[in-house]
């Protein structure tokens, strides 16, 4: 009997060391890429790096400043367009769980979720950039927001599943109008799901390519145009690696850390508010 309980202890202990090692070895990529990441990028970070322009080829120095400016400007044109959609299509499918119309949105949403990035923006400019006959700010923030309204309705969805239903139902019993109940009762009982889902659809697509290729194409000037074209990090980076140039190896290394250092903030404040909503409820 001894022996029986001694050897399932040893064989117990024996699959915790390989959970733990296959763990911390499925760890390890990561902490590789941000290793690099530190050293190749850490040394093109100067004060410059951040308020520059890029300088003409054959020159050196010069910043990423542009494709900064561009890529917020991407993302709040993405986030003004995906937020508003979302949500609502999120609380209709909340508050109709089992409509027909409610069955094929979600069908919709599923199926637009697994669409390549590329095919999205291909999309965008057979809708945007022919018609207007030019690669614009506009057309990039579609195809991004585009990529974020899945994710954002499907955050706002189940957070809204998960809010008590007599919360609503005491708010009615009030006299409360259907519409403000949901406006001012429900939506901001789960507020901080909600914006977690808008923070991780953020940090989706703040590193998506391929599509901005198509929509948003570069620009190596200030601009903030949506009409014209604008630079943005991802797109940079791509440039700048595929180029024979040592300075403007230099630059995309330097942006490829800020990109990563602005998705790893994203999600990380994504998970703090998971936590504080979960304490909540």
């Amino acid at each position: 009997m001894r022996g029986a309980v001694y050897s399932r202890q040893i064989m117990d202990k024996i699959f915790f060391s390989l959970v733990c090692f296959f763990s911390c070895l499925s760890v390890l990529p990561l902490i590789l890429i941000l290793g690099y990441l530190l050293v190749k990028g850490l040394s093109a970070l100067n004060w410059r790096f951040f308020v520059r322009l890029p300088q003409p080829l054959g020159e050196a120095g010069g910043g990423i400043a542009n494709a900064l400016g561009g890529s917020l400007l991407l993302l709040g044109t993405a986030f003004a367009l995906a937020v508003p959609l979302g949500l609502l299509v999120g609380i209709y499918l909340s508050e109709n769980r089992k409509s027909r119309l409610a069955g094929y949105a979600r069908l919709s949403v599923e199926i637009l979720q697994g669409i390549p990035s590329i095919v999205i923006g291909m999309v965008i400019y057979s809708w945007l950039v022919l018609p207007l006959k030019s690669f614009s700010a506009l057309a990039g923030g579609a195809a991004l927001g585009l990529m974020m309204l899945p994710v954002i309705v499907r955050a706002a969805e189940e957070t809204l599943k998960l809010i008590p239903s007599a919360l609503k139902e005491a708010s009615l019993a009030l006299g409360v109008p259907y519409y403000r109940t949901i406006l001012r009762v429900i939506t901001p009982a789960g507020l901080s799901g909600i914006v977690t889902g808008i923070l991780l659809a953020l940090a989706r697509v703040a590193g998506e390519t391929a599509p901005l290729l198509f929509t948003a194409f570069g620009n190596p000037f200030w601009s903030f145009h949506l009409g014209r074209p604008v630079e943005s990090l991802p797109h940079l980076i791509f440039y700048y690696a595929t180029s024979p140039y040592e300075e403007w190896h230099r630059l995309a290394w330097g942006a490829s850390f800020v990109l990563v250092a602005g998705v790893l903030f994203l999600n990380v404040s994504a998970k703090l508010l998971t936590r504080r909503w979960r304490v909540q409820f």
